[in-house]
Formats: structure tokens, C-alpha cells, sequence
């Protein structure tokens, strides 16, 4: 394996992560140069991954050349090598209909992977030699495209473009990201072994198993995850507020995290927004931002109450233009000794006023929920007992996953109560509706159902409910939720249908009916078809067989429409 450049170089995953048309585009065609960043662009399922001139020129300073290395990318317009390649999204609708929700492709957005690498050069006029490597996907598979940057990039900035070319026609090669399946994607002599999250997996008690190595040579490089990060690293200066921040982030709370380099940043907001899994995080977040987005007025105006956006910056001028954020976290650089961190304090907002605020929680938010004091001594025994990080990393995500499902549990199971009984839905007559969400008897049925059958944690489980109430996560998690029903609906009603006597149903109806009929079946067989609808192969096999059946029975003009040679 290929190692990372020599210090001071910089992966930070995930650090750009923007919208099409926000800070994306860029003139393209210049020739990149000492000072100016490359970035890798491909259009493949996985990636893109092409040569491409910067836009965006380094500037002094270290934090700031950074920050120029991935505040931007530029928008796949054209592309400096031939060839064909088969579209990124070739395969989007079945790989999503498989993953978790939380690894489901957003098309608004892309994520970008960078790269970066500064050494000393006594030649240049900044005494410094720097350029990143940038690759942008929909995928958010932290892990492995930091794997992936690690590999190439130090070669890349040696050999240049035939090395990126290589890479480029090794990753089109690599078969599409179906969830469930394990994977071996070579690249540049070595082989990653992945497995692809699937809906259907079980959350793990303890660090993955390696899979087999299927007698490959070279032996497989195993990623245990490709997405789930370090947490327990992540999360050691705020290990004991680590579950007021799950509640922020729950709430869907503006919250802006300042840390002393892009990596801690992207880290940091991809811990916390992975920490709600399996519930689905419908806020927008943003791992590295700069003075230089395009939305930097936006967040910044005290004209309006902040956007429901967790943001990760560096940059110390945020602490006065942010200041009517109502929480900021600050953390220091992270330490590599064996001994837990010096743990940030809870501080009041009022507090943060000079740039040289110490690290700290500014918030006067009051936590819903007593602290799980039982997991921080669990965690600290595991550090004095020099514990692995894997596994200490498993304990964390553990409690977190639990302590999610414990909250949406009584969710799910008020909204299963809402779904029309089976024995309701009869074949000739339009399904019944579900019935509406209604919050007062929710938090009535928590008396006997609520989140104490499977959670120890005590305090205002109510309050935190109403409070989620108003939240985007509670209004994401309902609209998929209220779809996946409707779909199941739809899909029980066709079986109903297919199960029916179609021929004695036929007697004595109009052939506007009868026409009515076959352009529904036609329509929820598109749908089925598409991966939208719940329903076994041999129900669409017997709604093909009626459909014939019904188009047969009408007159010869009629068949000539429906079924046009």
C-alpha cells in the first residue's frame, strides 16, 4: 500500500459538500500550475474522477491554503480525456432503493473528498509547494474515498495525469455500488474489500468481521465500513455532552462547530450527523465553509433566525460573525496520548466574545434527558485499560443507535396503527386512506408505549417530542414513512385485484371501464417494475396475464390502441 505524502499534508473528508451551482463551476481549460489545486472528475456510477484546472488560487497563510484546497469544485462540463463512460446514475434508482436511508444519494447535493499537500520548497515565492486532489461523488462512503485519496494522491502529485488517467479507467471498471454485496475494487496494484450497507443489515454489537479473502492476490485491504468514521475519536472532547449534542442535532438545531483545521471540522459534523442513524438527517450540513461560499451572507445575517444547518469552520472570524448562532461548539486540536481529553465545559452564549475564545459548548440550551453516566465510566475504564478504539468506537455507536431507536420506536409503532386493516381493502373499490398523524394522541399512547419499555434514561421525554415536532427530521421521517405506506397500500390493493375473478368482474362493465382498468394495472406495474412498489414477482406476473386477458375481451380497434404493433 501506498502511504500518505510527508506532513504537513492534510485529508479532510468530505469537506466540501455542496449543491450544483453553489461555488461548483469554474473556467474551464486552464493549465493547472504551482499554487493552483487539481481535482479528480469522473462520470461514473462511483465517482468522477478526471483531470480539471482549478478555480480557485492558494493564498498564505496554512489555514488559509487549506481552505483553498476545499472550499470549491468545478462542474463536470467537460472533461480533458476521450473515451466513453457509462453515466454516474446509471444504477441510482436500485442501489437506493436498497441502502439505508442514510446513505441514500441526495441529488442536490455532491460530496467532495479532498486531498491536500504542502511541503517546504525554497524556490517557490511562498516557500511552499501545495496542490490537493478533490474527487466528488454523490456516495457519501467517507472511509473509503479517504482510503482511496490516501492511495492515489501521493502518486498523483509525482506522476501527474497518466497516473490519474490509470486510476480513472481502473474505478470504471468497478462494479456498481449494490447494496448488500461485498466488493473488491482494485486500484493501482492493491485491492479494497468493502461491503455495501444494506437496509436489511444488523447493526453490529462490535467491531465488523473481516469477510473472506476469496485466495486474491494481492491480499484485500478490508475496510471495516465505508462510510462509518472513527467515533469515539471524534467525539472525545465532548464525551460528556455527547448526548446534549444528540439532542440538538435530534431537534434539528443550528449548530456551528469551529475547529483548528478542515479535517477536524469535516469529522466532527459527519460524527454528528451520523449519530441519529437509522433516522434520516433531513437538516443540511455543511463540513468545511468558508467567508467564501456563496451562502456566507445568508448564515450570517442577523436579520433572520439561522438556518436548521450544522456547520464546521476554521476560521476564528466566525466567532463574531456567528455569534447570534444559538449553539457553538469549539474544540481544540485533537491529542494522540492514551489519556481521554481534557473535556469541554458548558459555557453561556453571553460568554463568546473575543477571537480567542477557549474551547467550549455556548449554549443555554437545558438537555430533555439525564446523562448516561453508566457509558462515560464504561468508556474511560476502556481508555485505563488501553481498550482499542474500534471497540470503544462500537460501545458509543451502540448507545447512540439505541438510544435513537428507543425515541423512534414509539413513533413507528403509532404510525403503523394508522394503516388501513388488510381485510379493509377489497379489489374493485379505491383502497382506504390512512389515517392522519395526530400529536396529542401520540403523546397519549406513550403512557403505555413510550421510549421507557427499552431506554433507562430518564427526564422530559415529552418535551423532547414536541420539541422533535417541530423539527425537519420529524417532518422527513413522516413524509418517507407516510410514502413507504402509501406504497404498500397501493401494492396490497394489486394483489387483491390479481387474486380476484377478473372474468366475473368483466361481466356487464362498460368498455370505458374496462380501459380504465388496464391503464391502472399498466400503471402500478411501471411502478413496480421501477422498484417503488412492494410486490412479488408472481403478482406482477399475474397482473401481466389480466391485462391481456381484459384487452383480449375488447373489440379489434380497441386492442390496436392499447397494444400498438
Amino acid at each position: 500500500m501506498l502511504a500518505p505524502a510527508p506532513s504537513p499534508t492534510g485529508l479532510a473528508a468530505a469537506s466540501a459538500r455542496r449543491a450544483p451551482g453553489h461555488g461548483l463551476r469554474g473556467p474551464p481549460g486552464r493549465a493547472s500550475r504551482p499554487g493552483w489545486s487539481a481535482c479528480a472528475w469522473s462520470p461514473s456510477t462511483w465517482s468522477w474522477a478526471r483531470p480539471w484546472s482549478w478555480c480557485t488560487p492558494a493564498t498564505s497563510g496554512s489555514r488559509t491554503r487549506r481552505k483553498a484546497a476545499s472550499a470549491t469544485c468545478p462542474s463536470p462540463t467537460r472533461t480533458q480525456c476521450g473515451g466513453q463512460r457509462r453515466p454516474w446514475h446509471t444504477d441510482d434508482r436500485h442501489c437506493d432503493s436498497g441502502a439505508p436511508a442514510s446513505l441514500q444519494r441526495e441529488h442536490a447535493h455532491y460530496f467532495g473528498y479532498v486531498y491536500f499537500r504542502q511541503v517546504k520548497d525554497s524556490s517557490a515565492r511562498r516557500g511552499y509547494f501545495q496542490k490537493s486532489l478533490v474527487l466528488v461523488s454523490r456516495l457519501p462512503f467517507v472511509r473509503l474515498f479517504q482510503a482511496l485519496l490516501s492511495l492515489v494522491a501521493p502518486e498523483y502529485f509525482d506522476k501527474l495525469t497518466p497516473c490519474l488517467e490509470a486510476v480513472c479507467n481502473e474505478i470504471d471498471q468497478w462494479p456498481a455500488p449494490v447494496p448488500g454485496q461485498t466488493l473488491n475494487l482494485p486500484v493501482m496494484g492493491v485491492v479494497l474489500q468493502v461491503h455495501i450497507p444494506s437496509r436489511v443489515d444488523k447493526p453490529e454489537s462490535g467491531p465488523p468481521a473481516q469477510r473472506s479473502h476469496e485466495n486474491l492476490l494481492p491480499a484485500p485491504v478490508v475496510l471495516s465500513s465505508v462510510h462509518e468514521l472513527d467515533l469515539f475519536r471524534c467525539f472525545q472532547p465532548v464525551l460528556a455532552h455527547v448526548q446534549m449534542l444528540w439532542e440538538l442535532v435530534l431537534l434539528g438545531e443550528p449548530l456551528v462547530v469551529l475547529a483548528p483545521s478542515p479535517a477536524v471540522s469535516s469529522e466532527m459534523v459527519l460524527a454528528l450527523t451520523s449519530c441519529l442513524q437509522p433516522l434520516k438527517f433531513c437538516c443540511d450540513y455543511r463540513p468545511y465553509f468558508t467567508v467564501h461560499d456563496s451562502e456566507f451572507k445568508e448564515f450570517t445575517t442577523r436579520t433572520q433566525a439561522p438556518p436548521n444547518v450544522v456547520l464546521g469552520v476554521t476560521n476564528p472570524f466566525f466567532i463574531k460573525t456567528l455569534q447570534h448562532w444559538p449553539h457553538i461548539l469549539r474544540v481544540g486540536e485533537p491529542r494522540m496520548s492514551g489519556d481521554l481529553p481534557k473535556q469541554v465545559k458548558l459555557k453561556k452564549p453571553s460568554r463568546l466574545k473575543t477571537l480567542d475564545t477557549k474551547p467550549g459548548l455556548y449554549t443555554a440550551y437545558t438537555a430533555h434527558l439525564h446523562r448516561d453516566k453508566a457509558l462515560l465510566r464504561r468508556l474511560l475504564k476502556g481508555l485505563q485499560k488501553k481498550r482499542p478504539s474500534d471497540v470503544q468506537t462500537a460501545l458509543l455507536r451502540r448507545h447512540l443507535l439505541e438510544l435513537t431507536q428507543s425515541f423512534i420506536f414509539p413513533l413507528e409503532h403509532y404510525m403503523a396503527s394508522l394503516m388501513p386493516l388488510q381485510k379493509s381493502i377489497t379489489p374493485w373499490k379505491t383502497p382506504p386512506q390512512i389515517r392522519p398523524f395526530r400529536q396529542d394522541d401520540f403523546l397519549r399512547s406513550l403512557e403505555h408505549a413510550g421510549p421507557q419499555l427499552t431506554c433507562v434514561l430518564k427526564g422530559d421525554w415529552l418535551g423532547l417530542y414536541r420539541r422533535f415536532f417541530k423539527s425537519p427530521h420529524f417532518d422527513g421521517w413522516y413524509r418517507q414513512r407516510r410514502k413507504e405506506m402509501a406504497q404498500k397500500l397501493e401494492a396490497l390493493h394489486l394483489e387483491a385485484i390479481c387474486e380476484a375473478n377478473i372474468e366475473v368482474w368483466m361481466k356487464g362493465k362498460s368498455e370505458v371501464e374496462v380501459v380504465d382498468l388496464v391503464l391502472k394495472l399498466r400503471e402500478r406495474l411501471v411502478r413496480a417494475q421501477g422498484h417503488q412498489l412492494p410486490v412479488k414477482e408472481a403478482t406482477l406476473k399475474q397482473a401481466r396475464l389480466y391485462i391481456e386477458t381484459v384487452i383480449s375481451s375488447l373489440p379489434k380497434d380497441l386492442q390496436v390502441i392499447l397494444c400498438p404493433p
